[in-house]
């Protein structure tokens, strides 16, 4: 029986992995045309009950090790008078609790454990029916199980249920300063090895060190429209400028922190942010599901590829153990992802509430430090 997943991403991967040590075949049709045809993002926490069990599922937790940072979990979290409020430095010996990992490292692990054209790059899927897959370029593949990984955006959902994601009231830019050991060591030192969080007045800035020396910088504006970005004044074509902008939209903050915006460089990318309504279901279907972000996308706190990761893992094993019954297996994966995702997807909500507060970094330290 043929599998098609839909989306090269980290749980399409995962799935496929899983399936390939379980002596199943799959296909994972991408619409990017190479690995490294578009930039992967930051960095991930994978977290050990989710992400990095999955990785177990999947016989490769001993190269995610390899690459995992676990000097990524030290945390400092502010105030934007500049209050320190919390600072959580690991020690070299503390457990691999939530590694941080680049998002690109961890997909090309994914990638380099799957044999040969596993994955078919430059088939950007457009329509399914009757076990026939169609794709923009006028290709055409056979089907007996569709898994929809196709992420925030799925094409695939559509067979499945009418949701689709609306806007949270954040939008996020996101900057970045290369090699910031070298380029500026006073920001260096003020960021640390992990993650720099600001909080405050319905914005934030969080600072994230990348395993490459790269500080990515992420500007957050909460209960803002829609189109915010568009109409925010950030000229997002004119990179300087669009600093300037920026700077001025965090007037009154300490200093330190209008200098990191100050030290990117031309990359600047605005992104709303976007949601999936908590608990989404729909009856299961014998011939098509959705993992990941397309069947429950959440604010991005920390859950999604997590998530994603282990309905990749868990899908996999139900097919594997299931290898007659593909409709059983896909009831079976779906009554345990229901569950599971509409409680991350809950704390999610929870968490996202907290940063759209006006004293947000009070309530954040609570939560981090419940008493």
């Amino acid at each position: 029986m043929t599998i098609a997943i839909v989306g090269a991403g980290l749980g399409g991967l995962l799935l496929a992995r899983v399936l390939h040590v379980n002596g199943i075949d799959a296909v994972v049709y991408e619409r990017e045309s190479s690995r490294g045809a578009r930039a992967q993002g930051g960095m991930l926490d994978l977290h050990a009950g989710t992400g990095q069990q999955a990785m177990r599922k999947a016989g490769l937790i001993d190269r995610f090790h390899a690459i995992a940072r676990r000097q990524g979990q030290d945390l400092r979290l502010l105030e934007p008078d500049g209050t320190l409020l919390l600072q959580e430095d690991t020690p070299d010996d503390a457990p691999l609790d939530r590694p941080e990992v680049d998002r690109a490292d961890l997909r090309n692990l994914l990638l380099d454990s799957l044999p040969d054209r596993t994955v078919r790059w430059g088939c950007a899927f457009e329509s399914a029916d009757s076990g026939h897959l169609r794709f923009a370029d006028g290709g055409s593949a056979t089907y007996d199980l569709l898994v929809g990984a196709d992420g925030a955006d799925s094409r695939v959902r559509a067979l499945l249920t009418d949701a689709r994601p609306t806007h949270t009231g954040q939008n996020v830019v996101e900057l970045g300063i290369p090699d910031i050991d070298h380029t500026h060591p006073d920001l260096a030192a003020m960021v640390g090895r992990g993650n720099y969080w600001v909080l405050g007045n319905r914005q934030s800035l969080a600072a994230q060190r990348n395993g490459d020396g790269r500080v990515r910088v992420y500007l957050s504006f909460y209960d803002t429209a829609e189109d915010w970005l568009a109409t925010s004044g950030i000229p997002f074509d004119a990179p300087a400028a669009a600093r300037a902008r920026l700077i001025d939209l965090f007037a009154g903050w300490d200093p330190r922190f209008t200098a990191l915006i100050a030290a990117c460089d031309g990359t600047i990318l605005p992104r709303p942010i976007t949601t999936l309504p908590v608990g989404l279901t729909w009856p299961s279907t014998p011939s098509v599901t959705l993992l990941g972000d397309a069947a429950h996308l959440m604010p991005p706190v920390g859950q999604g590829a997590n998530m994603a990761l282990l309905d990749g893992a868990l899908l996999g094993l139900a097919l594997a153990a299931h290898p007659d019954d593909f409709p059983a297996a896909v009831e079976e994966y779906e009554h345990e992802m229901f569950e599971r995702t509409s409680a991350a997807g809950r704390q999610s909500a929870q968490i996202q509430d907290i940063l759209a507060s006006p004293d947000a970094s009070r309530k954040m330290l609570a939560f981090f430090q419940p008493a």
